[in-house]
């Protein structure tokens, strides 16, 4: 999958995945001192948030685009592209922060394996992120929508979306103990009027539809626009069907 990710335009119409990341921080409660890693940074925003309460932050995301815009954004912290399914940290650090990333990374033992390893012993690992039933709308009509445009064979969908007991399982797995595991919805309104569809769709599923011609890509685009529009669209806004995970989880001695 080929997912390219247009950070400005990430940052002027989708803020709203780092305004809700915020209130992890009531969770994380960042020290002074303390070393960080945040999982999957993005533009570095919520990196910027922990390093302002005196920790020692670095964010690893693997997108260069995203990696290139948080140095130029935040010079005075440390930022590298990295795959988070893989990384480990050279020093264990204290904790692992993820908001919002952790559904892309579909090689969940990889992952799961990564962030353990990179925590010292009693280090703390606080995420939110899509769970089982997270965006059911555009999961289930996106096989009918590539169906109606004849390129069934095209489709593929990168995204993990667990329940609260498969991935607190999967952490067990890995040696972290899962003290906090949420599940809730979170209707999330694109106010960005008429096109907050097409522009979600631009970000969010642009693995999904780069393997498209411009013309196939135009057609899924407005079908799902068509069948779902009754439902996710309000008033003079669409506003998505998610679904959030969120967990604090340690590494402790067993």
């Amino acid at each position: 999958m080929n997912q390219h990710w247009n950070a400005s335009a990430y940052d002027s119409s989708m803020a709203f995945v780092s305004r809700f990341g915020e209130s992890l921080m009531d969770l994380l409660k960042p020290e002074p001192g303390e070393k960080i890693i945040d999982w999957g940074c993005g533009t570095g925003d919520l990196a910027a948030a922990i390093a302002a309460k005196g920790a020692e932050v670095t964010g690893i995301d693997a997108s260069a685009e995203m990696i290139h815009t948080a140095r130029s954004k935040y010079p005075h912290l440390t930022f590298q592209v990295a795959d988070g399914q893989t990384f480990v940290a050279k020093t264990p650090v204290d904790a692992i922060f993820s908001n919002a990333a952790l559904h892309w990374l579909l090689d969940k033992h990889g992952a799961a394996s990564s962030i353990s390893a990179s925590l010292k012993m009693n280090g703390r690992f606080i995420a939110e992120f899509g769970g089982d039933g997270n965006i059911a709308s555009i999961v289930n009509v996106l096989p009918q929508a590539f169906a109606a445009n004849g390129c069934s064979d095209k489709l593929f969908i990168p995204w993990y979306f667990p329940t609260i007991g498969e991935y607190t399982s999967l952490l067990e797995q890995y040696g972290l103990t899962v003290d906090l595991a949420l599940c809730f919805d979170r209707p999330t309104p694109l106010i960005i009027g008429d096109e907050g569809f097409q522009q979600w769709m631009n970000t969010f599923a642009d693995g999904i539809l780069s393997v498209l011609t411009p013309t196939e890509r135009d057609g899924v685009i407005k079908y799902m626009e068509e069948e779902l529009k009754p439902t996710l669209y309000q008033e003079d806004h669409w506003v998505m069907d998610y679904r959030r995970i969120r967990i604090a989880a340690y590494k402790r001695e067993k």
